[in-house]
Order: structure tokens, then C-alpha cells, then sequence
């Protein structure tokens, strides 16, 4: 579980990562230039698939470890990763469902 926790993190950072790619890409095309934010293509393509498909793992991993926490009802050991996953849910949630 410690290891899907911690990959589930590098996804949300990932998000945050393409969040900013968007919205320094979107202001370059109100400037009229259109070329990607980065010149590195495929590492900004990394950060998008990582990014957006974060939403999925996040989810799915806070499932299991509502089942684990339910289940069992022993201290998890790393509170403070579980924590910031489940805040990165509830702003991936807002940013998908109830943003532009």
C-alpha cells in the first residue's frame, strides 16, 4: 500500500505539472504563438497522460484504502501521504467536474 501511495503522489504531482503546462500554454496562444509550452515534446506529453489519468489511480487507491482502513482499523503508516492524496482528489473532482 506504501508503494501505490507513493505513486498515486507522483501522478498528483504530475497533475499539478500539466495544470501549469495548460495554462502557460493557453496564455502563449492568446499571444499568438502556438508552438508547446515546453520544447521537450514528450516529456510534456509524460506530464499530461501522468496528470490527467491521476484522477483514476487517486480514486482507486482511495477506495482501497477506505476498504483497508474499514477493514482492518490499524494505524496507517504514513497519514500525512493518505491525507494529501485525498486532498488532491477533492481539487482533481473540482477541476474535472466544476471548472471552465
Amino acid at each position: 500500500m506504501k508503494f501505490f501511495a507513493k505513486l498515486v503522489f507522483i501522478c498528483n504531482c504530475c497533475f499539478i505539472v500539466a495544470v501549469i503546462l495548460r495554462l502557460v500554454e493557453n496564455a502563449h496562444k492568446k499571444e499568438g504563438v502556438f508552438n508547446g509550452s515546453i520544447k521537450i515534446q514528450p516529456l510534456e506529453s509524460m506530464f499530461v497522460i501522468l496528470g490527467y489519468g491521476a484522477i483514476y489511480i487517486n480514486f482507486v487507491f482511495n477506495i482501497f484504502l477506505l476498504i483497508s482502513l474499514v477493514s482492518r482499523g490499524k494505524k496507517t503508516p504514513l497519514p500525512w501521504l493518505y491525507v494529501v492524496n485525498f486532498l488532491f482528489l477533492i481539487v482533481q473532482i473540482y477541476y474535472f467536474f466544476f471548472s471552465n
